[in-house]
């Protein structure tokens, strides 16, 4: 029986190491000392983590599969107490998520109804992964047509929905504006120095509180780990700010994965706790 259970051990610990994106094509540092490490290592960093944020860049192959690694190795860690976040899902869509991870509905079916998006492929493995581990996979983000309500209308737009929806779908109301560096941050990606439509803005903290909220809910009884795109999450802003301000007595790491081929510690350090650069 020990030798069984040695054994696979050792089968499950050699598919890690097969998973593992090429070594050749990324390089991980820990902007806390500033000193590159492994994989290994930042993973055993992780291994305390109540909830681990892993901004990416949507187009970034490298990084897409670096974060199946992270998925596989935390499950590893943890077990069926991990869940995946993703940002490429909406709320309402949980029903069908939870569906098609059951077995009860085709992928084809799956993938039109849950309005995945256009580089779905790049999200499969996890997704699968998931499935196949039985991990909970939550659908995070905020549904599109109500980002787009606070868009045209602004936040109190959300009021005139019925309460049920409020609360099946949205973070609870009213959802605070963040100001200081995250609205700095969002001027520089808008390229001005001011926002012609402030409903933008605050269609863009909807995104981010109704994601830190499902991470919220998610890690009262699981570890979370939560991809969305790096601008939700650098510099511990957005997504991530909201999450470690409600939970400052819990472990919650963020991952920045970008493409760049020298690490600058003046730039990249405030990023993350991991800054990981890919290259192809």
């Amino acid at each position: 029986m020990l030798r069984y259970i040695l054994f696979a051990c050792l089968l499950s610990i050699s598919a890690l190491v097969q998973a593992q994106a090429p070594t050749a094509n990324y390089t991980i540092f820990n902007t806390k000392t500033g000193v590159e490490v492994s994989f290994a290592d930042m993973m055993q960093s992780l291994s305390n983590a109540d909830a681990v944020l892993f901004g990416e860049e949507h187009n970034d192959s490298i990084g897409h599969m670096l974060e199946l690694d992270v998925l596989q190795h935390m499950q590893f860690q943890h077990g069926d107490k991990l869940a995946l976040s993703l940002e490429m899902f909406e709320t309402d869509v949980q029903g069908i998520m939870d569906e098609y991870l059951a077995g009860w509905i085709s992928e084809k079916n799956f993938k039109k109804e849950s309005r995945s998006w256009n580089n779905y492929n790049d999200y499969r493995p996890l997704i699968q992964y998931a499935q196949e581990k039985h991990l909970q996979v939550v659908c995070a983000n905020a549904p599109a047509r109500y980002t787009n309500m606070v868009t045209r209308n602004g936040l109190t737009a959300l009021l005139q929905l019925p309460k049920a929806t409020q609360k099946a779908y949205l973070p609870p109301m009213p959802v605070d504006t963040l100001t200081g560096a995250y609205y700095d941050q969002f001027l520089e990606v808008m390229g001005g120095h001011t926002v012609p439509n402030m409903q933008l803005y605050q269609s863009q903290n909807l995104w981010d509180a109704t994601m830190s909220y499902s991470i919220t809910r998610a890690m009262k009884n699981k570890v979370v780990l939560h991809l969305n795109g790096r601008f939700h999450s650098d510099r511990y802003l957005g997504t991530a700010y909201r999450v470690i301000q409600q939970h400052k007595k819990k472990k919650v790491y963020t991952i920045s994965c970008f493409r760049a081929d020298k690490y600058t510690p003046a730039e990249h350090q405030p990023l993350a706790d991991f800054v990981i650069l890919t290259r192809l």
